[in-house]
């Protein structure tokens, strides 16, 4: 099944930019900063900016077995690039 990935930067509270990817196996550019922003406050970054601009999407790839679990637990995985958490 192809996943549509959303390549996302936000800004911290603190001027801090995380760079990441949101990896849905639908393609809609709303839900994408709506996971963006849930992820975000999992994390400890509810007051994260994320806009529709910067959270665009990019390629579609083909199935990634290693967040088959994240993608339909949540409808959602983040792969995570810069500046975010382990």
């Amino acid at each position: 099944m192809a996943i549509h990935v959303y390549d996302t930067y936000a800004t911290a509270s603190s001027g801090k930019i995380l760079h990441f990817d949101v990896l849905m196996r639908v393609k809609d550019d709303d839900l994408a900063v709506k996971y963006a922003k849930a992820w975000l406050a999992e994390i400890g970054e509810a007051d994260a900016t994320v806009k529709s601009g910067n959270c665009a999407f990019c390629h579609t790839t083909t199935d990634l077995p290693q967040y088959d679990q994240e993608l339909n637990q949540n409808g959602y995985a983040i792969y995570k690039l810069e500046g975010c958490p382990e």
